[in-house]
């Protein structure tokens, strides 16, 4: 045998050294490719959950008494570093909403459904509570709400079927909702 060669390891032919894995196994790189997109779109509910609710990482990180370093949450919200699921879990509980809210819904990236919905400030609509341009759509919230269970007080996702109904309670024209909302603060970006 000669010398520097083990008996375990065979000799590297130079050609088979230069083929990138990806080549070996195209497979392995669509699925890590299907991978960081997921985590990428993940990181980016996360990022906008977070600035909904006017929170910078390092207020994350003094709120949760160091639990989760600002560093380790941008790097989730980057897409940089994958989170475990009672990581995710911890996260969604400090930010009060469902982890439902901070998973991604499949369909955007191909169907763009989020783009026909708004985002409404639910904690800012509250705050115009007694305004009677407003209060038809607080009930039409607390409605809403109730029926899908979900109480996180903070943004409530309208979709389609909802923005008629609203549009229509506060004789604004559908159209013109979207407007209408951010003219008053209420939309979430």
């Amino acid at each position: 045998m000669p010398p520097g060669q083990s008996a375990a390891a065979p000799p590297r032919d130079e050609a088979s050294a230069a083929v990138p894995v990806a080549e070996l196994d195209p497979l392995s790189a669509d699925a890590r490719s299907a991978d960081e997109r997921y985590q990428h779109r993940l990181g980016e509910r996360l990022r906008a959950i977070r600035r909904a609710q006017g929170l910078r990482l390092q207020d994350v990180e003094i709120n949760t008494n160091g639990q989760f370093k600002a560093v380790v949450v941008g790097s989730y919200e980057r897409g940089d570093r994958a989170v475990a699921a009672h990581r995710l879990a911890s996260l969604a509980g400090f930010y009060g909403v469902p982890v439902t809210e901070v998973l991604p819904d499949e369909d955007v990236a191909t169907t763009g459904a989020r783009e026909n919905g708004l985002r409404l400030a639910v904690d800012r609509l509250r705050a115009t509570e007694g305004t009677t341009e407003t209060a038809p759509l607080l009930r039409l919230v607390q409605h809403v709400q109730w029926l899908r269970g979900d109480y996180n007080g903070r943004v409530l996702s309208l979709r389609g079927d909802d923005l008629r109904t609203v549009a229509f309670a506060l004789d604004v024209h559908p159209d013109g909702l979207g407007a209408w909302l951010g003219e008053r603060g209420l939309l979430v970006p």
